[in-house]
């Protein structure tokens, strides 16, 4: 008899079990040979539908689509993800529209100090560089740390010298000068503007966000994570954020997933927000739309922190949420699923 019961009770608990995977498990699963690439262009409050008409609306929507389409290209061709997010950043680094490469901001002494990393998420190796200025596109110098150095992060002069005898593209200060970036610093400043230009400026109010990011996994299943940024407008010099910071402001793992941040950098550090995200779908098995919601609202969002995330998890589920009134995002599958969005309600 105390057999049969013990048998009972066994079965009873291996069927809870299954139960609860199953509960749990609300993703659906990868098919072979399949890909995915998700990018993101900042989060703030500023990007609402009274800041953007129509024709800026559509301004945005293609770079933003422009870098999918780098970064799919490289996907669809059997490359590697680590590959394809270099791809999709550079587009938006090549843009005046973000605040990372050519779109950084102004920091307080007039000038820009940008940070950028890059994580493989099969093998975990990473790149990052922190208050660069000379370097064309800082995630090209992210990866190059990541490939050409034993170091995982590189910052100012230091960092530009050994791009520049790795061959990496240079440019001069001047190059990463906008009207736009230019007037900001000038508002937060309280001085007069006094550059003349043609874009809306109402969308760059906000002063802390504009990050760029991508997230992708290829035919092989593994993903990889980057991101960029000019930091935050009218900073003081020498002033770092999430963005370069591993498990911060970026993170890969082939295990669970991978993850890009934009936001006020400071309170994505002290929760080490995109490594947290991780650790609570690999060990509380944690559903990633769940585990995106538990970071920026009960805990990034009580210290006064604002900002979002992109997330793709190891099926190529995509993910993404925001405490801010938009995010510039959008994601595209082999599936031919293309989404584009930057309302919180699209």
């Amino acid at each position: 008899m105390k057999k049969i019961i013990l048998i009972f009770i066994i079965g009873f608990i291996a069927i809870s079990c299954n139960s609860e995977e199953k509960k749990n498990d609300k993703t659906s699963k990868r098919d072979p040979n399949s890909f995915t690439i998700v990018i993101h262009g900042g989060a703030g409050n500023g990007i609402i539908p009274e800041n953007l008409n129509e024709e800026n609306q559509k301004i945005y929507k293609a770079k933003l689509q422009e870098a999918l389409n780098a970064g799919y290209s490289v996907l669809e061709k059997g490359g590697k993800s680590i590959d394809a997010i270099q791809e999709a950043i550079k587009v938006l680094e090549d843009s005046p529209l973000f605040n990372a490469g050519k779109g950084a901001v102004f920091n307080s002494e007039g000038n820009q100090e940008m940070d950028a990393s890059i994580m493989d998420g099969k093998t975990l190796n990473s790149g990052a560089v922190a208050g660069i200025n000379h370097v064309k596109n800082p995630i090209l110098a992210a990866r190059m740390v990541m490939d050409s150095t034993k170091h995982v992060m590189l910052s100012g002069i230091g960092a530009q010298r050994i791009m520049r005898k790795l061959g990496l593209e240079m440019v001069d200060s001047s190059y990463f000068f906008t009207s736009n970036r230019y007037n900001q610093l000038k508002r937060l400043q309280g001085n007069q503007i006094s550059v003349v230009n043609t874009l809306n400026e109402s969308i760059l109010n906000d002063n802390k966000y504009g990050t760029v990011g991508a997230v992708a996994i290829d035919k092989q299943g593994n993903i990889a994570a980057g991101t960029s940024t000019g930091g935050i407008a009218n900073k003081k010099y020498g002033r770092i954020g999430d963005s370069p910071i591993i498990g911060a402001g970026t993170y890969a793992n082939n295990i669970t997933c991978g993850i890009s941040c934009t936001g006020t950098g400071e309170y994505f550090i002290r929760t080490v927000a995109a490594h947290e995200v991780s650790s609570l779908i690999q060990y509380k098995n944690t559903h990633p739309a769940d585990a995106l919601h538990e970071v920026i609202f009960n805990k990034i969002a009580p210290l006064g922190g604002e900002g979002g995330m992109i997330l793709l998890d190891k099926h190529g589920n995509v993910f993404w949420d925001f405490n801010t009134k938009g995010m510039f995002r959008g994601y595209k599958k082999s599936t031919g699923d293309n989404v584009v969005e930057m309302f919180a309600s699209n």
